[in-house]
């Protein structure tokens, strides 16, 4: 390498710390040892050398590194370095780096690497501190909250003992004496049908005067609650405390795979959230429940501050709000009065995905069993008034749009509600259906799952495969389109003579939210989480995986954006908004951005093809 090569390099190196510390002569030999290697986007992944370890310096690109199971570790561009891990261990290459954009690479061998370390303190601290940051950050997912961020899978037993219905209690018992455990899981045929416990085997045969010769299926539980193996901890725990049980059977595709037990969970960290939501059931007065409610913003940023995932955040979150409304509505029947009648509470929007963020509002309802008579109406609108008036207090301002139980027109008889919503469905108006479409995210927060299933129902009968309808609601999709202008700029929000930023909300989640809205409507899909609906979207084959994937990852790469910007504004004294100011993003997370928008545009074309074509 001549002279006139080795000076852009040379200029680049001594510019980027620690290179920046090195003596002439060090500098010169490091730029002089340094081989160039270019890589391309469509090559995917770095091939990196198990037995020859190198020192890689980012010239330009952008690049991500992931572990062995996949998770994120670090986002590298312009002046960083990947390779120090095994340079300073020894150990073999476990990381693997994506190719995010084709870039330049710089390639600096063991033994220069090594000189330059003895040679310049600064420069073997430098890589020192670095590593122990990359591990620190490989380990934040072991780290964090155990409930908040865990799976089932980390904690379950994957081989639970099984037996089948027809054979005796004291088979079972004999079973679970010899593995050492509290219960057996029933299955015929492949199918679990009930789980057997210690409480049953005291409370169903000992407790009756029975004996071992009683056969396991008049004493198990039927239709025990399940969870799948990728649930949350937190969503064990909150299961496990809401139905007062111990063992919760894990099942993957209608087979059980295994079991997880409140011993298991004791094992790891207590739930912040879960303690919350505890705290929260204990308040006997609409007063200190909203004092307990003032943690929450706290609970945000500590869940922010942690990296965890937007979607798990969002329904920790709303996990938080859930309960917060069923402990007003007992607190208020406690003043009122037994209902006179059966309902649900409704939650629509942003609850009813379970994607609550800073800064949200009420969307809520009610839904009543029939016709209530003068007197019951009067209790159901004293009740959600109270209601509404506590959420307020509690930090969930009213809907700007009144769509709120506390308002007479949403709160109706089931008939009421399902004629609504045939009407939206059957006469699809436009401007209607822009209003009504937060309705078709709805879930029960409180109140018989039966009554909720009959409206659902009705509503899904309506919508699956109804063309006009769904050509609508994909037309609507289409009003707002994602933030991007010519020149790879953002298209920002302005407010008179103030910039606010790129909208994250409304020309980026929202829009994913509608995306997938439609095709969960047009195929009869109960699910009203976006990632839930994406993934079963997915699994049915109504979206093709590659796109599936990169919808999931711009909805929660958006999301995660949004989060993160909150907790910066909200850390900084800031008005919390959606907005994101693109000049506080370095290069390579505007490069990101524009990815996720890019895909939210794609899967905007996608659904004009598919459901307006015709129109």
């Amino acid at each position: 390498m001549d002279a006139s090569e080795l000076q852009p390099i040379s200029q680049f190196i001594k510019a980027q710390a620690p290179f920046d510390t090195l003596k002439a002569a060090a500098l010169e030999r490091c730029c002089k040892s340094l081989t160039v290697g270019y890589y391309s986007k469509a090559s995917a992944i770095v091939p990196l050398d198990e037995t020859h370890p190198q020192l890689y310096i980012v010239r330009s690109g952008a690049f991500e590194v992931r572990d062995d199971g996949g998770e994120l570790v670090d986002r590298l561009g312009e002046g960083d370095y990947f390779g120090f891990l095994s340079l300073l261990s020894g150990e073999k290459v476990s990381n693997r780096v994506q190719i995010l954009e084709d870039g330049l690479v710089y390639h600096l061998d063991p033994d220069t690497f090594n000189y330059l370390r003895s040679e310049n303190r600064h420069f073997d601290r430098f890589f020192n501190r670095a590593f122990a940051k990359r591990l620190r950050h490989q380990g934040r997912f072991k780290a964090k909250d155990l409930a908040t961020t865990s799976r089932v899978n980390t904690l379950m037993s994957k081989h639970p003992v099984v037996i089948d219905s027809h054979s005796t209690v004291g088979e079972a018992a004999q079973k679970m004496r010899l593995a050492r455990v509290s219960s057996v899981l029933i299955i015929d045929n492949h199918q679990l049908v009930g789980i057997l416990t210690d409480r049953d085997l005291r409370n169903r045969v000992l407790a009756e005067g029975l004996d071992g010769h009683l056969p396991v299926h008049q004493a198990m539980t039927t239709r025990p609650k399940t969870l799948t193996s990728s649930s949350l901890v937190f969503e064990a725990m909150l299961l496990m405390s809401e139905h007062s049980i111990h063992h919760l059977p894990i099942v993957d595709e209608e087979i059980p795979i295994g079991i997880l037990t409140s011993t298991d969970i004791l094992r790891g960290q207590s739930s912040q959230p879960l303690l919350l939501i505890g705290e929260i059931e204990r308040q006997h007065t609409v007063e200190s429940l909203i004092s307990v409610s003032k943690q929450i913003p706290l609970l945000l940023q500590n869940l922010i501050s942690a990296d965890a995932r937007a979607e798990e955040i969002g329904r920790v979150l709303t996990s938080v709000t859930d309960a917060l409304t069923r402990r007003l509505i007992v607190l208020n029947q406690q003043l009122l009065g037994e209902a006179p009648m059966a309902f649900c509470w409704l939650a629509f929007g942003s609850q009813g995905r379970q994607d609550q963020a800073a800064c949200s509002d009420q969307d809520n309802g009610l839904l009543l069993a029939y016709e209530p008579d003068e007197t019951a109406s009067a209790y159901f609108d004293a009740l959600s008034k109270s209601v509404c008036a506590g959420l307020d207090s509690c930090g969930y301002v009213y809907c700007p749009g009144d769509i709120m139980a506390q308002n007479p027109l949403w709160r109706l008889t089931l008939k009421q509600w399902q004629h609504k919503f045939e009407t939206w469905v059957n006469t699809p108006e436009p401007k209607a259906l822009m209003h009504a479409s937060i309705f078709f995210d709805m879930r029960s927060v409180y109140g018989p799952s039966s009554l909720f299933d009959s409206l659902q129902d009705t509503v899904l009968a309506n919508t699956k495969g109804n063309d006009i309808f769904l050509a609508g609601m994909a037309g609507n999709a289409l009003t707002e389109s994602p933030p991007l202008g010519f020149f790879k700029k953002f298209v920002l929000e302005r407010d008179g003579r103030e910039v606010k930023g790129i909208d994250l909300k409304h020309k980026g989640n929202a829009l994913i939210n509608d995306i997938a809205r439609v095709y969960a409507l047009s195929a009869g899909i109960k699910e009203v989480n976006t990632a839930k609906r994406i993934r079963q979207l997915m699994d049915l084959n109504i979206i093709n995986r590659k796109d599936a994937l990169n919808l999931a990852d711009a909805h929660e790469f958006i999301a995660h954006m949004r989060l993160s910007n909150q907790g910066y504004q909200d850390k900084h004294s800031q008005e919390i908004t959606n907005y994101l100011k693109p000049q506080h993003l370095s290069s390579l997370v505007r490069h990101q951005l524009r990815d996720a928008f890019k895909v939210v545009h794609d899967a905007q074309s996608g659904i004009k093809l598919k459901f307006t074509r015709s129109f």
